[in-house]
């Protein structure tokens, strides 16, 4: 029976998860390849810390170089994180000949279309199935079942960590610090959560959804980005009063002259099947000519999750190595010298509807002022809430737009915000009515 070598680089979390999942089922892993995966080496910093796994006939070394160049081995796991050493070790092992699985969707958003020309030079692959969706199958599917389809949309809730303090603040009214504060001791944020709260980490993600399905390569730096820090408890109430949830969505869409791409809060109407993925869980929506809609939901992260992907990713590899490396299905969907460079539309010419969110002075006449400048920029109210007067203080104003040009509400707010009677620098949300 052939024996297929892995090498493992990264021996965290999700590192250990992959060893284990490798030991814990090499019976039915053997028996679906009709061949033997052996963990030959795993390289990290920590050789010391007990991870409760026997590692007989494995080397455990601090040395990355040694793994990536030994030539027994077949398939390397970069399990590091990062840009750096990342890259140069992913490089490195490609150069080599040697297949790699990675989750590191930074690395490939940003260093993705560099890799995978290496990799097409040196006749190997690059699967990155746990870098987007943890353990949803969700770009196996594109890349595989729905390969056929032309897309228009791909939409998600891509960050457990958002999803779980958005979640916390609709349920519970609690405002963002405070959620944030036990997201972290829950281990469900990072202590710099940065990545996460800003929406960087979802942008990576929506990046590879792009590149996937509109077989395009992605500018990272173009696409809009914009976390959930300013969003407060007051505004996921009034968000609840209106039939709307607040959700951290990345966005790509297919439109005249290129494509949409953006990560933002967002209002989603309660009935649409995206508004029930809570805590940490994530999703992804898409839209193809012949399938239709298609949703995907589980579990985004985590040691088991994301192991299993990897694993699927290594048996996909696994079984390239036992057919000579012939006819290998390209890791974006797309033949890499088929894919396009589409614009991205600037987050200012696009069209929503929007929620606004004023604090005025209490006093007559402050509605007819901001309504007056609304329809100046051709702004139409949908519906409104306004608190009851009270003498003294400011309050809110909330109204929910039509569709209207964003930056047409960009320069409104900036005209409103002038004005004496507002308090407080105007908040904006963008509302999406349906999703596929």
């Amino acid at each position: 029976m052939q024996d297929i070598k892995v090498g493992l680089l990264g021996f965290g979390t999700i590192g250990t998860g992959v060893v284990k999942m490798l030991q814990h089922n090499a019976k039915v892993i053997e028996q679906r390849l009709g061949a033997r995966l052996t963990l030959s080496a795993i390289a990290d910093l920590d050789t010391t810390t007990d991870r409760g796994l026997v590692l007989d006939g494995v080397v455990l070394t601090s040395d990355a170089n040694s793994v990536l160049t030994n030539p027994d081995i077949d398939i390397i796991i970069e399990l590091i994180g990062g840009y750096e050493p990342a890259r140069t070790f992913v490089k490195k092992a490609l150069e080599n000949g040697k297949h790699v699985v990675t989750a590191n969707k930074a690395l490939m958003a940003v260093h993705g279309k560099e890799l995978l020309e290496i990799a097409k030079k040196n006749n190997v692959n690059i699967l990155l199935d746990a870098a987007v969706g943890g353990g949803i199958p969700v770009l196996a599917a594109i890349r595989e079942n729905l390969c056929a389809n032309n897309f228009s949309d791909v939409c998600g809730i891509l960050n457990g960590t958002c999803n779980y303090i958005l979640t916390r603040m609709t349920e519970d009214g609690d405002d963002f610090a405070a959620v944030l504060k036990d997201a972290q001791a829950l281990g469900y944020a990072e202590s710099d959560p940065t990545f996460d709260i800003e929406g960087v980490d979802t942008a990576h993600k929506l990046s590879l959804l792009i590149s996937m399905c509109f077989g395009t390569w992605v500018d990272f730096d173009q696409i809009y980005t914009e976390g959930i820090t300013q969003i407060s408890a007051m505004d996921i109430q009034y968000a609840r009063k209106f039939g709307y949830q607040i959700k951290l969505l990345a966005i790509g869409k297919i439109v005249a002259g290129g494509i949409e791409a953006r990560v933002h809060p967002t209002m989603i109407p309660d009935n649409l099947p995206m508004a029930d993925v809570k805590g940490v869980l994530n999703a992804v929506s898409l839209v193809g000519d012949f399938v239709g809609p298609v949703m995907l939901n589980g579990r985004g992260a985590g040691m088991d999750a994301t192991a299993s992907a990897v694993m699927g990713d290594v048996m996909s590899l696994a079984r390239a190595v036992i057919g000579g490396n012939k006819n290998m299905t390209p890791s974006l969907g797309y033949q890499i010298d088929q894919m396009t460079t589409l614009p991205i539309r600037n987050i200012a010419d696009i069209s929503s509807h929007y929620y606004i969110r004023f604090m005025v002075e209490d006093r007559p006449k402050v509605l007819a002022q901001i309504s007056t400048i609304l329809g100046e920029f051709e702004i139409s109210i949908r519906s409104m809430i306004q608190p009851e007067w009270q003498l003294g203080g400011c309050v809110p104003i909330v109204i929910m737009t039509h569709g209207a040009c964003e930056s047409n509400v960009r320069q409104s707010l900036d005209k409103i915000n002038k004005l004496s009677i507002i308090k407080e620098k105007s908040m904006f949300v963008r509302i999406e009515n349906e999703l596929a």
